[in-house]
């Protein structure tokens, strides 16, 4: 039997489908409590992911989703930069 590479799974915040790692957007808040968009998906912290879908982001905004995942207030500019690199993609 072969060894198959499995890709992993994480879901998305705002649709909440399951999708491969490397198609999501990670947004990480780190031991000083700061929000980052990590484009490795390697930096240390607490993560959710969100698709690089402009209509999940809005959900995810209107909802508050991240603020509660990540247990901290966001700020206008992280979600200025998430819409950017939605965008940009």
């Amino acid at each position: 039997m072969k060894n198959v590479k499995r890709n992993p799974q994480r879901t998305c915040m705002g649709c909440n489908q399951k999708k491969d790692k490397k198609d999501l957007i990670r947004i990480v808040k780190n031991k000083e409590n700061k929000i980052k968009i990590d484009r490795t998906g390697k930096q240390e912290g607490r993560g959710a992911y969100i698709c690089d879908n402009i209509k999940c982001l809005e959900k995810v905004i209107k909802s508050k989703r991240l603020e509660r995942t990540l247990d901290t207030k966001i700020s206008q500019e992280i979600y200025e930069s998430l819409r950017g690199v939605i965008l940009d993609k």
